[in-house]
């Protein structure tokens, strides 16, 4: 019943695609870029996309939420604090906002995803599109998306996040709402793509550069004299469930959940929700973006695992981040943003390179390693865009689009940063390294909106929920939706194979776990190309 209800947007039009290039081995690909946008699961943008695994593919008892007690919910919750909640000021288009008790009288009708635009069309008639509203944050953190997935069934989402039943929306475009689908249609599109970890995306973006967890040394010891110690997460004796406070509501139709202690440390001292960079640009920096303050316990102290960085270094192989704003966060205050709207340009914790002790400012080495490698890509993307279209991209390529461009809900639409990433492509598509190179367009996380598709068994830290993810190339198969099993260490397993470079201890330890779970291999994207 509900799938003749959701009447999902099919995408008819396919656009020209060129001769599908082979290539005898990896070698014919010289150039990498990884385009990383920002909290999104599969189901919220792509769960109408034909041929892929979407909403239309999941069983009726897939939608059905649960309650804190385990029993199903008669209705969806409330979206607690309704959805201007989180939008910022100066949002892109101005929402027609959906308050919590208007949230109420609809969500509590139903038990299944519905899409966004029904949510604002309840409550007024002037509602246009919510692809161009920043609609409102989810919680998108470490131990909440564990509970939330409850062993792969999903059924928690609304349960354990702090918005209630926003977490069960999704979008349905139009083909010319969302430029990505055309480009989806035309390359590929893997549906069985997850996210490296479980959580938000601090952890996520160290899982793209060295598949592994930060640490925090010393036991928790703030190693600064008179540092502050962060706290620890308390869980129940399962190791993956927050202690509830007391004084949490029994029920999700009540309010959102209260937990005892829900930090950014595990209580063996992994770092795994947000902390700030101990060098600049850091929000807990000075005025002057020139020192951080190391004495905060959010500030997360220099790392030294080994990186990808690490190993194409190693090998002589160019690459750099280039992250949009970066110039700006550098010259500006913690939390500035440039006309008064409030909305970031800049998230300090998107930036992971900047956590290692590689790059210390303060250093020789870290200072030569920060003009080579940690580049600005200027405001909307300028300065990237310019090296792309001068045929200067190093050969492995990193992009993080600015804070309002980068889709992630709360500070930015979804839109918008769709047109900003297709630009960027149609860029690359014109480069004069494009008819050598691969494209992968990725989000960090899945931000909190729920999914059907069940995570792998594997470690500690993840695979978390699932995300949208293309492979666009001269090399990659045309018009495919790609069946195999990534997650966000394909990226860099892709990069490994390519260039012959040593296995990562992180990607060691996700494949072990994988093969003591029974699971299946984890992919290298290289499915998705057409080799000879």
């Amino acid at each position: 019943m509900l799938k003749r209800k959701l009447a999902l947007t099919a995408l008819t039009v396919v656009l020209g695609a060129s001769p599908i290039a082979r290539a005898a081995d990896l070698s014919a690909i010289q150039t990498v870029v990884v385009i990383y946008a920002e909290n999104r699961s599969f189901d919220n943008l792509y769960g109408g996309f034909p041929g892929a695994n979407g909403l239309a593919d999941a069983k009726p008892e897939q939608f059905v939420q649960r309650d804190r007690d385990g029993t199903p919910l008669k209705g969806l919750p409330p979206i607690w604090g309704g959805t201007p909640a989180g939008v910022a000021k100066g949002a892109p288009e101005a929402p027609v906002p959906a308050t919590q008790a208007q949230s109420e009288a609809w969500l509590g009708t139903f038990n299944h995803p519905y899409p966004v635009s029904a949510l604002y069309g309840q409550v007024s008639k002037e509602a246009t599109n919510p692809l161009r509203y920043a609609n409102r944050d989810l919680y998108h953190r470490f131990y909440e998306n564990q509970m939330q997935i409850n062993g792969g069934k999903n059924d928690m989402f609304a349960a354990w996040g702090d918005s209630g039943g926003m977490v069960m929306g999704y979008f349905a475009p139009q083909p010319e709402d969302l430029p990505l689908w055309g480009w989806a249609s035309r390359y590929v599109l893997a549906d069985n793509f997850f996210q490296g970890a479980f959580g938000g995306s601090f952890l996520n973006h160290f899982f793209l550069i060295c598949a592994c967890a930060p640490r925090y040394p010393n036991h928790g010891v703030n190693p600064v004299e008179g540092g502050k110690n962060p706290p620890v997460s308390i869980l129940e004796a399962d190791g993956v469930t927050l202690k509830i406070a007391a004084k949490s509501p029994p029920s999700a139709m009540q309010g959102k959940p209260l937990f005892e202690a829900s930090t950014n440390l595990t209580p063996d001292y992994y770092a795994v929700n947000t902390m700030q960079p101990p060098f600049p640009p850091s929000n807990n920096a000075d005025p002057t973006q020139t020192t951080v303050d190391g004495k905060l316990a959010t500030t997360l102290p220099p790392q030294t695992a080994q990186t990808i960085g690490d190993l194409l270094t190693a090998a002589n192989v160019d690459w750099a981040w280039y992250a949009g704003a970066w110039g700006y966060a550098l010259s500006h205050k913690p939390h500035e943003d440039i006309d008064g709207t409030n909305v970031p340009r800049f998230q300090t914790h998107h930036q992971p390179f900047n956590y290692f002790e590689a790059f210390a400012p303060a250093t020789p080495e870290g200072k030569a390693n920060r003009e080579k490698h940690l580049r600005d890509g200027g405001m909307g993307g300028t300065d990237f865009i310019a090296a792309i279209d001068a045929g200067k991209l190093p050969t492995v390529t990193f992009y993080k689009p600015q804070g309002d461009l980068n889709e992630h809900a709360g500070y930015a639409d979804v839109a918008k940063g769709d047109e900003h990433i297709a630009d960027v492509l149609r860029h690359l598509e014109k480069s004069p390294q494009w008819d050598h190179m691969l494209v992968v367009v990725t989000y960090d996380e899945n931000g909190g909106w729920w999914d059907h598709a069940a995570p792998p068994k594997a470690d500690r830290f993840g695979p978390g929920s699932r995300i949208p993810a293309m492979i666009i190339s001269p090399f990659a198969k045309k018009g495919v939706v790609d069946h195999t099993l990534y997650d966000t260490t394909s990226i860099i397993r892709f990069i490994t194979h390519r260039w012959s470079l040593p296995t990562l201890p992180g990607v060691a330890m996700r494949d072990e776990a994988m093969a003591k779970a029974g699971g299946a291999r984890i992919g290298d994207l290289t499915d998705a190309l057409v080799l000879q």
